[in-house]
């Protein structure tokens, strides 16, 4: 059997899949995640100008675009509403893959649930399914394949297309089809990280808006070549080296990847938030002012610096890739980073610039050899009286194995919402979601919290 075929079996058993309440509990976490992140992520440029470049589409359809509640085709709504989850840097991640699953498999099924007016427990299980093929896919494509690709572009289609083919209701051979048509549109170049340039959320947007695409496309008869990930032309040879499919399956039905997100706890790149953690560590533990600071001195994995060296960021996009100025900016916060740290004003404060002059970034062999199963840094600071600080972070503050608790996630989610809604409609959309299960109507739910009438922008 092929892998498409295995993916598309599962996709098509999904709704007789026992699942246990803690898988729907990480199911709503993630889906609360998502909702803070592409409320707010809305109102920025990608996402509207996004939207202005569809607008002779917008009023036509019956899937939401966020927040305001305009209607829309479902691939609209799956591209605009992706676009939006990862403009802000604040979406999950699933480690082990090297993905960011929630914005283009949650703007996929939301767009779908939509239009097709499923319960809430359905919802849950098409994120839970998206979750589960595109993460087992992105976990043993890397780390080759993000040597040159950005995963939640490639990735995410397939994510997108499994939770969209359940939500479709196809069968386990149309499932597969509409995967093996994803494979072939699945595209996104990390150059787009190397620039203040809008396409990097645009990838996500692009994935939502594909799976919607393939699966829709496989209902009506389209066909895929079905070993499409083994060939020797496939998936897996053109975009990594070594692919093990059968570690892909393995477990398929009976263990869920669900469990082991990310949550973001600083709204910046992924992989400087073990380097955040480290020095608000560092400045509980230790007493000293900012101005006695002589050196700062980074340690951490290769890909940090291959990502996100970035000693003079010009704008908030290259803040939030540069692991100097997120550490500068950790030194004066002394707290998690939220948005609001990354604007203008703050790119041009003295004394964050001042630290700038200071850190030298380098790979710490430790963090190195942990990669990618761990997210890890070293932050060593030499004050002007000679004396040296150190600061350790094995893991990342959100990751699996150092988690945001329920109620962290729910304030995260309360402080990012607030900008467009006032508290008691930002609460009650809150409370709603953490009981996704009772919800019978997921458009009536879209509907009752999504007007613009409701927006305080």
């Amino acid at each position: 059997m092929s892998v498409a075929l295995a993916y598309g079996e599962f996709c098509e058993n999904m709704g007789a899949i026992k699942i246990e309440a803690h898988i729907f509990h990480h199911a709503k976490r993630a889906t609360i995640d998502w909702f803070a992140s592409t409320i707010t992520g809305s109102l920025e440029a990608p996402a509207r100008l996004t939207f202005q470049a569809l607008k002779a589409e917008i009023g036509v359809g019956a899937s939401t675009i966020l927040p305001a509640g305009q209607k829309t085709t479902p691939r609209n709504a799956a591209l605009i509403n992706g676009t939006a989850s990862h403009t802000l840097e604040f979406d999950d991640i699933f480690r082990a893959g090297l993905y960011h699953p929630g914005s283009p498999v949650i703007s996929a099924v939301l767009a779908l649930a939509d239009a097709n007016d499923v319960s809430g427990e359905h919802f849950l299980r098409a994120v839970i399914t998206g979750y589960e093929v595109s993460n087992r896919i992105a976990s043993v494509m890397i780390p080759a394949h993000y040597d040159f690709w950005h995963t939640t572009a490639t990735v995410g289609f397939f994510g997108a297309t499994a939770a969209s083919s359940y939500l479709l209701s196809l069968n386990a051979e149309q499932t597969a089809h509409a995967l093996a048509t994803s494979a072939s549109m699945a595209a996104g170049l990390q150059q787009a990280f190397q620039s203040d340039a809008m396409t990097k959320p645009i990838h996500a947007g692009r994935a939502a808006e594909g799976g919607v695409l393939a699966a829709s496309l496989a209902r009506e008869g389209i066909t895929g070549v079905l070993d499409i990930f083994e060939a020797d032309r496939g998936f897996g040879r053109a975009m990594s080296d070594s692919v093990d499919w059968d570690r892909a399956l393995d477990g398929l039905g009976s263990h869920f990847t669900i469990e082991q997100i990310t949550q973001k706890n600083h709204a910046a790149c992924g992989h400087v938030h073990a380097i955040i953690d480290a020095i608000i560590k560092l400045k509980v533990e230790e007493e000293f002012e900012i101005e006695t600071i002589e050196q700062i001195t980074i340690g951490s994995y290769q890909k940090v610096l291959d990502i996100c060296d970035n000693p003079e960021p010009v704008s908030t996009n290259e803040a939030k890739f540069s692991a100097q100025f997120c550490a500068a900016s950790a030194f004066v916060q002394g707290r998690s980073l939220r948005t609001q740290d990354f604007l203008q004003d703050n790119l041009k404060d003295p004394i964050v610039k001042n630290l700038l002059t200071k850190i030298v970034l380098e790979v710490d062999q430790k963090c190195q050899k942990a990669f990618p199963n761990a997210r890890s840094a070293k932050v060593k600071v030499r004050l002007r009286n000679g004396v040296e600080l150190e600061s350790f972070a094995p893991t990342r503050k959100g990751d699996p194995d150092h988690p945001m608790s329920d109620n962290e996630l729910s304030e995260k989610y309360m402080d990012l919402v607030q900008i467009v809604f006032d508290e008691e409609n930002t609460r009650l959309l809150l409370e709603e979601m953490w009981t996704f299960e009772k919800i019978t109507s997921m458009r009536g739910f879209i509907d009752k919290h999504f007007d613009e009438s409701r927006l305080l922008i």
